[in-house]
């Protein structure tokens, strides 16, 4: 399965949007998240599914953080 649920932290701002704080990867592992390059209405092509696509920075790499309805995942790297 490519679509990875993760557990997320997150703030709503007082002008109403959403922001990822941190994430908790699959093995237990904590991310930072450092940027949010873009947020997007946006369908995932690797796991399916659609909501808000967070473009983020995350240790010096781009990736993407989706929201969907009341859940958060992001897309498994593959080979």
């Amino acid at each position: 399965m490519n679509k990875v649920y993760v557990d997320v932290v997150a703030e709503f701002r007082k002008d109403g949007k959403l922001v990822p704080i941190f994430f908790t990867w699959e093995d237990g592992k904590k991310y930072n998240i450092d940027r949010i390059l873009k947020i997007e209405r946006c369908a995932s092509r690797k796991a399916g599914g659609v909501g808000m696509m967070y473009t983020c920075m995350i240790q010096g790499q781009e990736s993407h953080l989706f929201y969907e309805v009341d859940k958060w995942f992001m897309e498994r790297k593959t080979a």
